[in-house]
């Protein structure tokens, strides 16, 4: 509205919410149900069939494979990629004793927990964030990890006992990112958005996705990857994948220009060589447990 006085006029915007399946379905994992695409599908139907004519997506929640028609010029500034440590009786993950169960849906933030803390038990954790917050409070599961950016933009910011850093939880692919996509042929709509866009989070989770593409990532697959801008200008990428169960992680990084091409590249890279080091029998065995 602020770009565009036209949209500033009584009626021009109206919000439609949707309700996805991801938000339906709360009482099987994400995997058991269908996986990525559970939170988008509704939305890009509505897309589709002209219901809608801009559609706002958390990025994490995108398939690598936009639905064909539509395209996603946009993201917004991105908000804090970090996990945030909910608990009510110990300060962080390393001071849970052993044995404490933490609550979570994630396989990425699972693998990373057993990985570094094998004496800990991970349940699977599902609900929006007050669900997951009440359950806590009634002593089911000892702690559980949310997104900061989710915390920060529903204002509850203030439950978070602590923030874990990058090197102990590497965040989901374009984790804190949120992206807006309009159907191909929509010029009106692709100028509306492509005015909202921010260009240095467009390409950091451009690289993020291409790594999740060459890895083939599901909800089945713990996958985590992080692009950013140093301190030089640099991109600087950071990709993980590991076996559910934290006993198998392997991790990459990548430095280069913050350019498109180059950016793509890396991430195609890194997901390439994390590939071969794991060997095909790592992601068949993932896979035949689907």
């Amino acid at each position: 509205m602020a770009a565009h006085s036209e949209l500033a006029e009584e009626g021009a915007i109206e919000i439609v919410i949707i309700k996805t399946t991801g938000d339906k379905i709360l009482d099987q994992p994400l995997a058991d149900i269908g996986g990525k695409g559970l939170f988008t599908k509704e939305i890009d139907e509505a897309l589709l069939n002209s219901d809608v004519d801009i559609a706002v997506h958390s990025m994490k929640d995108v398939p690598t494979y936009l639905p064909e028609g539509t395209i996603l010029p946009c993201n917004l500034p991105r908000e804090d990629v970090r996990d945030a440590f909910i608990s009510l009786s110990a300060a962080s993950l390393a001071e849970l004793p052993a044995g404490s169960v933490v609550g979570s849906a994630s396989l990425r933030r699972q693998s990373q927990i057993l990985y570094r803390y094998p004496s800990l038990k991970v349940e699977n954790f599902r609900g929006n964030v007050q669900t997951r917050l009440r359950k806590l409070s009634e002593g089911e599961v000892q702690a559980t990890l949310l997104a900061l950016a989710g915390l920060k933009r529903l204002d509850m910011a203030d439950k978070v006992t602590s923030i874990l850093s990058i090197e102990e939880m590497l965040p989901a692919i374009a984790q804190g990112a949120i992206g807006i996509a309009c159907r191909t042929k929509d010029e009106t709509m692709a100028n509306y958005i492509t005015s909202l866009n921010h260009e240095e989070t467009r390409l950091a989770v451009s690289c993020e996705r291409a790594f999740l593409e060459t890895l083939d990532g599901s909800c089945r697959t713990p996958i985590a990857g992080y692009a950013y801008r140093d301190k030089d200008g640099y991109c600087v990428f950071r990709g993980l994948v590991a076996s559910p169960d934290g006993t198998r992680v392997l991790e990459t990084s990548r430095r280069g220009a913050y350019v498109y091409e180059h950016m793509i590249q890396m991430g195609k890279d890194a997901g390439e060589e994390l590939k071969k080091r794991a060997g095909p029998e790592f992601f068949d065995f993932l896979r035949s447990h689907k």
